[in-house]
């Protein structure tokens, strides 16, 4: 996404893998709420948090994305059945420029809190404390052994299997497999994209709320990004200038988020 290769792509995330990248290759994504995009197909790591959502460029193009893979799965049934109901027209409705030209956003009509406190919050932030890392380890458990057991064509059935394939085959021979892809498909080189601001950090901004909550931070990330001005950042490497938006988060759990950047422009 970030080197405009794609128009659109797809990621899974249980806590952070859409977010993060994100925020650092200067896209746009959407983590749904957990149901709303079926997980068929995709390797599990814990089924409460599991979810998949799109990586674009802009909010527009992600919703669009969104659109198209929200909906009943039979394969994945317990989680969409009721997710798929939310929204019956769809989330492009929900794409309304907020009108506000400037930084004020209490001017677009919304309500901010300062200086919020919230009760436990190292705790519900410390993945050990809160019990997410045992929910995980536990789960990922049962459902890789069941993902694995339902694969049609493998020699892989178990986690057993896996362990004993990685206790095999070593890092080096990992390294090694590097190099025979590159020379197979005759590539010089692998490179990895990303985008950065004047002191070489990435920077994006994340809209994070509740369950079910998409078409309310659609409207926030859409208004904001085609609305809002800020400051410009200058990129050497492609000659471009972004909007960037100067804030970054992340949503816990299973509760969606949006996560964007600024507009680009000549």
């Amino acid at each position: 996404m970030a080197s405009n290769m794609v128009a659109a792509s797809l990621g899974t995330e249980t806590d952070g893998s859409i977010l993060f990248p994100v925020n650092a290759n200067s896209v746009v994504g959407i983590k749904p709420t957990v149901g709303l995009t079926s997980r068929s197909g995709i390797v599990p790591i814990s089924p409460r948090q599991d979810t998949v959502g799109p990586l674009c460029r802009t909010v527009s193009d992600a919703v669009q994305v969104l659109d198209a893979i929200v909906g009943f799965d039979w394969k994945d049934a317990a989680a969409t059945r009721e997710a798929s109901k939310l929204i019956p027209y769809g989330y492009k409705q929900f794409l309304k420029p907020c009108g506000s030209k400037g930084r004020d956003w209490e001017q677009s009509g919304a309500i901010l809190v300062e200086n919020l406190e919230i009760n436990e919050i190292n705790t519900i932030l410390n993945a050990t404390q809160s019990g997410e890392a045992l929910v995980l380890v536990a789960e990922f458990n049962l459902a890789l052994n069941a993902h694995l057991k339902d694969l049609i064509i493998s020699p892989v059935r178990s986690l057993l299997d896996v362990i004993a394939f990685n206790q095999k085959f070593n890092i080096l021979t990992l390294k090694r497999r590097v190099e025979k892809i590159m020379m197979e498909n005759k590539l010089d080189a692998l490179v990895t994209p990303g985008g950065y601001d004047v002191k070489g950090v990435p920077i994006g901004i994340c809209f994070g709320g509740l369950m079910s909550s998409e078409p309310k931070l659609i409207e926030i990330a859409y208004g904001i990004f085609e609305n809002f001005a800020f400051s410009c950042v200058y990129y050497p490497s492609n000659g471009r200038r972004f909007m960037e938006l100067r804030i970054c988060s992340s949503a816990a759990g299973d509760f969606p988020a949006i996560s964007c950047r600024g507009k680009q422009y000549e």
